[in-house]
């Protein structure tokens, strides 16, 4: 019997296998395993699912691959942050865990949101070399963990913004409406998440502020020094919290609804379009309609980032809705047709 028909008839036993499960019963070398399993998967015949140590192989079956995935309930990786993208990582959790299967729709979008906020805040801000991540799905609830080394995003507030100290950061962060960083981010990530979590917790230094939105308070405690950045995010399955309706509380006049169009006016609220987080923000709850004009009139300038969030990854997650822009000036037109053609 050849090692392909071998693995074949391991994951037909067992539903499926490890990598490492068979280097020990074969005793071949995992690298030499690899080119029978790559092979296996080029020809369609078993499916690669989750990633490292929890990577598993399963006969390509659809109904086995779901099953599965629904029993991958927890995710824990630590992440090199070079040429790290938070949309790949999404992308990447909900293709190889179950996490986001069955989700409520309004949890599910809070999560996605919320989960790539911070995780873009840690990739671009914090100066980490490694970011730790931790998702997790209970019976009534859904979390995760960022964690990084980096300098800490009261000292980083404190410090740029030239506050005297971390309650002074602190106060500035939680306004919602400021950035250490005004020409590459809003600012307004974390604010938006802090609204739409039932409970988010900050803790770095020595300083942990915690937003409680199920009794409707914002707490700051002492604790050990922790170095660095750790962001806890939890909301229940059973949250009525609407993050469209979170983001349109913050934004009246922006949106002109139609039945089937919706034409969003970007000047109403700034004249500089820079981040992610400001086009996850302006694009939530958009999903309903097969049109969405981009009014750009008075708007100075779009960054690469915001231009590559609408017409790349949100326009390839609903391939079947128009997303047309108007109003342009020469460089704003410029730099959204490098993701358009």
């Amino acid at each position: 019997m050849n090692l392909k028909s071998i693995i074949l008839k391991k994951i037909t036993e067992r539903g499926e296998v490890k990598s490492a499960d068979l280097v020990k019963e074969t005793g071949f070398s995992r690298a030499y395993l690899n080119r029978f399993f790559n092979e296996l998967r080029q020809e369609g015949r078993i499916v690669l699912l989750g990633r490292a140590n929890s990577a598993r192989y399963l006969l390509a079956d659809k109904g086995m691959v779901l099953s599965t995935k629904k029993k991958i309930l927890s995710v824990h990786r630590f992440l090199k942050n070079k040429g790290l993208d938070e949309s790949d990582i999404l992308e990447d959790l909900e293709k190889n865990s179950g996490i986001f299967i069955d989700l409520p729709k309004n949890v599910k979008q809070i999560v996605e949101y919320s989960l790539t906020e911070l995780l873009n805040n840690a990739i671009e801000h914090s100066g980490s070399k490694t970011i730790e991540l931790t998702v997790k799905k209970e019976k009534d609830r859904v979390g995760f963990g960022v964690i990084d080394k980096g300098v800490g995003i009261f000292n980083h507030i404190a410090k740029k913004r030239k506050l005297k100290n971390e309650l002074e950061a602190i106060q500035d962060l939680v306004k919602g409406k400021q950035t250490t960083a005004p020409k590459e981010h809003s600012g307004e990530g974390v604010f938006f998440t802090s609204k739409a979590a039932d409970v988010m917790t900050i803790q770095s230094s020595k300083k942990k502020l915690i937003f409680n939105n199920i009794i409707d308070d914002v707490f700051i405690k002492d604790g050990p020094k922790v170095k660095g950045t750790k962001v806890i995010f939890t909301i229940s399955l059973r949250s009525k919290a609407n993050l469209a309706k979170i983001f349109q509380e913050y934004s009246e006049g922006l949106f002109d609804f139609g039945k089937t169009k919706v034409v969003v006016k970007l000047y109403k609220i700034g004249t500089e379009y820079i981040s992610r987080s400001q086009a996850r923000r302006i694009l939530s709850g958009l999903e309903k309609f097969k049109k969405i004009v981009l009014d750009f009139k008075g708007v100075e300038a779009v960054g690469r980032s915001f231009a590559d969030e609408v017409f790349r990854v949100w326009q390839k997650k609903h391939p079947d809705i128009k997303v047309e822009y108007l109003g342009a000036n020469k460089n704003i037109d410029f730099t959204i047709k490098k993701f358009i053609f």
